[in-house]
């Protein structure tokens, strides 16, 4: 297996302290911080971890509460909130110096046959020969340190570009549309494969509110977190094979971003959906040290 992947493979294994209290490990990818989807994934593993097998998660809302210290292991302690008849819900609170850094709930269900309906897929190239994607805008990515720059062009999830936002933005919300997929092949585990679309949604979503405003973000320091993320799973998934990640941007106000997405298997079917908040906040000279939300 590729060694960008098995190693993103390794950080999902977490170690169980108690029945219900788990111990998950960090990368320094050379970000200030624990990258967001990597607590989201970790979170959600922790908590596929006391359900019985069966179920598979059908939807997440997270929030993120502090930034993830990359040198400290992050204790995820698990709430069995409800096992129903055929639902199963959990709260996972991420910890770290004795504070919390992250909350999940996530509900989880037996599959079940009913009415079904989706939008439809937008027709878009396919991602052979299409240009490789970074999740941030340009300007952001000229301030990345060096270490952080590399991971984001050599990451476990490739990215190819369909259509990116313009700067300036006039033409209405900025909107995106990227092929996403592992590097290398996984096994057949349908909880693997949820648990790595969980990590890999938070990479583009709130460059979908930035993109558009390119020309203000090089002109000036801004404060950049992730709030909160959400995601809604529709159907079986496989991310070793292509996803389209449709991502549109409605609203940037109150030095907050929102953006939503839909993902689509490559036959056309409707997969999951995401949606994310995020801090966007013009710094001043006075809050230069300023490291948290």
């Amino acid at each position: 297996m590729d060694q960008r992947l098995a190693e993103l493979l390794r950080l999902l294994e977490l170690e169980r302290l108690e029945i219900n209290i788990f111990r998950g490990e960090s990368r320094d990818i050379g970000s200030p911080q624990v990258y967001g989807g990597q607590v989201l994934g970790q979170a959600l593993k922790a908590a596929y971890g006391t359900v019985d097998g069966g179920r598979d998660v059908h939807s997440l809302h997270a929030y993120f509460l502090r930034r993830g210290d990359f040198n400290a292991p992050i204790i995820y302690f698990v709430d069995r909130s409800r096992d129903g008849h055929s639902i199963s819900s959990r709260r996972v609170t991420a910890v770290q110096h004795g504070e919390q850094i992250f909350n999940l709930s996530a509900s989880f269900q037996a599959p079940e046959s009913g009415l079904e309906h989706q939008q439809e897929m937008p027709q878009v190239p396919p991602p052979e020969g299409l240009p490789e994607a970074l999740p941030l805008s340009a300007a952001q990515v000229e301030r990345l340190s060096p270490r952080l720059r590399q991971f984001m062009s050599n990451r476990p999830i490739e990215f190819r570009t369909v259509s990116r936002a313009l700067p300036g933005g006039e033409a209405g919300p900025p909107r995106q549309q990227l092929w996403m997929r592992a590097v290398d092949r996984l096994p057949d585990d349908e909880l693997l494969h949820r648990c790595l679309l969980a990590y890999a949604s938070d990479f583009n979503l709130l460059g979908t509110a930035l993109a558009t405003h390119e020309r203000e973000l090089a002109a000036s320091r801004f404060l950049i977190a992730s709030i909160d993320h959400t995601m809604w799973f529709h159907r079986p998934v496989r991310i070793d094979d292509w996803l389209l990640y449709v991502t549109d941007s409605p609203s940037a106000s109150g030095a907050r971003g929102f953006a939503r997405g839909s993902i689509f298997a490559r036959d056309g079917r409707l997969v999951a959906s995401t949606a994310q908040e995020g801090l966007i906040r013009e710094l001043s000279p006075a809050d230069g040290q300023r490291s948290q939300p």
